[in-house]
């Protein structure tokens, strides 16, 4: 009788638990973009600090040019930045320009457009209620008002508001240091001379890519032949890091030597092997006090661990809440057999016809046919024992460019 395998999503619950959040650290406003705020951030400020104009024009009393036309006498002007000491009586009004200072005695703005002006007087044209462009003080926001909260991904529009607040710095969370081992006698990098039987390493790359999606920091370790003693040497270095991740070497081959190699440094072996195509050699652990997730080797296999188990652990690092894959959902384009016991994940592509979204798996799914990832829109999720299902069904995606994986 076959070995019950673990569930994917227990297998995810099981590696966030535990994981460390990072510590914070302090950055200029220029570096903070992308990054994870640690703390909430309040305003220093009032916005605007005073009651100001929304346009060019004149400052008036509403009550001065109930009916129009009306002539008012110019007593002085302001432009943005400046401000008018005296006040705006019965029958007066002073020239304004957007974002000065309103004057006292004044309570709306008639626009240059309905004024006519003759020396030191204005026709207004059009008649204006309190309150009329005039931007209340605080009307964006008020000192001690939280708009930043713990845990957003800091955005451009962010780093404009943190100014707006008079925040030259903030705290961000420190990027996880994730190391990457790939390992593997036939695995060589790219633009190295390769033997008829060698393949040309990619598992390292879309995870470093994938790292820096995710908000991390890659730190590559290089490629391991078939060999303990190099494992082990290799592994070593990831020591100190904040996770150390390996493609290859964790299936059933007696060529596949990092559990025997990484349990010479100590590994404790949390769970190996998952109810999952493709990824099912997923290997979850630690290196002493460092986090360890163990990849199949096949690409494909080694990407949708990244973007199932590995985006998910770095967001526990971070705090910013992601972790889950977000799912959505779509029309199958094809009819697909029914499932076996493993969670099938295959790499389809998104199209909108007749105003709905149409997810079609491509036909030939091997996991290594990195071109077919590559290609692919989302992940389409179908369930252990799934039945048969026919096109035009419900089902639940992951896209591959969907905001929380940001890669």
């Amino acid at each position: 009788m076959a070995r019950e395998l673990m569930p994917v999503a227990e297998a995810r619950q099981r590696i966030l638990a535990d994981l460390p959040l990072m510590p914070s650290e302090q950055v200029s406003l220029p570096e903070a973009h992308g990054r994870v705020l640690a703390v909430d951030v309040a305003s220093r400020v009032t916005q605007p600090p005073l009651a100001v104009s929304a346009m060019d024009g004149y400052a008036v009393r509403a009550a001065d040019v109930a009916s129009v036309p009306a002539n008012l006498d110019v007593i002085g002007s302001v432009p943005a930045g400046g401000l008018f000491e005296g006040e705006v009586g019965a029958g007066q009004a002073v020239r304004i320009f957007t974002g000065a200072p309103l004057p006292a005695g004044a309570d709306a703005i008639v626009i240059q457009e309905d004024t006519e002006r003759d020396g030191d007087t204005v026709t207004v044209t059009e008649g204006v209620r309190p309150g009329r462009y005039v931007r209340r003080a605080g009307l964006d926001f008020a000192e001690g008002d939280v708009l930043l909260t713990a845990g957003t991904v800091l955005s451009a529009r962010d780093i404009g508001l943190a100014a707006a607040m008079n925040h030259p710095w903030l705290q961000v969370r420190r990027r996880p240091r994730v190391a990457l081992l790939a390992t593997g006698d036939e695995i060589h990098l790219p633009g190295e001379k390769i033997g008829p039987t060698g393949i040309v390493s990619s598992n390292t790359f879309a995870l470093e890519g994938l790292i820096r999606a995710a908000g991390g920091e890659p730190v590559t370790l290089g490629i391991a032949v078939d060999d303990r003693d190099q494992i082990r040497a290799l592994a070593e270095n990831a020591l100190g890091t904040d996770m150390l991740v390996t493609t290859g070497g964790a299936s059933v081959g007696e060529h596949d030597l990092v559990q025997d190699a990484l349990a010479d440094l100590g590994l404790e072996l949390d769970f190996w092997q998952i109810a999952m195509r493709p990824g099912k050699p997923l290997m979850s652990g630690r290196l002493g006090a460092t986090p360890m997730l163990g990849f199949p080797g096949n690409p494909v296999s080694s990407m949708v661990c990244g973007i199932l188990f590995l985006m998910p652990a770095l967001a526990q690092m971070l705090g910013t809440g992601e972790t889950e894959p977000v799912r959505d959902t779509a029309v199958l384009g094809i009819d697909l057999e029914e499932n076996d016991r493993r969670e099938d994940y295959l790499r389809a592509t998104l199209a909108h016809e007749g105003g709905k979204l149409v997810a079609t798996p491509f036909e030939k799914q091997d996991s290594s046919m990195f071109s077919r990832l590559a290609a692919a829109d989302c992940l389409l999720i179908r369930p252990p024992h799934a039945p048969a299902a026919k096109a035009g069904d419900t089902v639940d995606i992951v896209r591959l460019d969907g905001s929380n994986l940001r890669v």
